[in-house]
């Protein structure tokens, strides 16, 4: 067991390592837009499916709540949360629409879709992301290998790993940067 556990926490590391260092320049680009969108009195939409949900919640939280500074909230929304709404459109129209009628109803020019699926394919992801395009909105894509989700997202961090675990835990990673490094764009006198 602590050879499996050695391995899990090798192959963790080597998958984060290699996309983060593979994206830097994108890093900062996506982070700096983030800290435009906000300061620009725009919000940063989030969505996905099971962990990626999961992971949108955590991230919007972050950034309304704080991260590691004392700072005023941050504009954050999670589309995974509104039960009401999630069930209501999966009901009367598809489970693919849950994510692009939202965006159509509060996505606004120049706020952030930041969407998050494992495959880069799921269907509601993909819809979401084509619903902010068409409404002006900046897209961001989290995925893993590619999928759909590179080919119409405006900025795209891919993780090489066909294990949704690593893939999963790299995105975690890359949204706690994203929040940091807002942080030190929005508010540089506290570090």
């Amino acid at each position: 067991m602590k050879n499996v556990i050695l391995d899990i926490l090798k192959d963790s590391i080597s998958v984060k390592d290699i996309s983060i260092k593979n994206n830097l320049d994108k890093i900062i680009d996506a982070s700096q837009r983030i800290a435009k969108c906000i300061t620009s009195n725009h919000k940063v939409l989030l969505f996905g499916n099971g962990g990626s949900a999961a992971d949108s919640q955590h991230l919007a939280a972050e950034f309304v709540n704080r991260f590691k500074i004392e700072r005023p909230p941050l504009a954050a929304i999670a589309l995974t949360t509104d039960t009401s709404i999630l069930t209501s459109i999966g009901n009367d129209y598809s489970f693919d629409d849950v994510f692009s009628k939202q965006i159509l109803a509060i996505g606004n020019k120049d706020d952030i879709a930041i969407g998050i699926s494992t495959s880069g394919n799921s269907k509601n992801v993909v819809k979401a992301i084509y619903a902010a395009k068409e409404k002006g909105l900046y897209t961001i894509g989290f995925t893993g290998k590619g999928g759909e989700i590179a080919k119409c997202a405006d900025i795209v961090f891919t993780v090489d790993s066909t294990v949704t675990a690593r893939i999963q835990e790299t995105h975690i990673t890359l949204g706690h940067i994203f929040c940091d490094l807002v942080d030190r764009i929005l508010f540089p006198s506290s570090f």
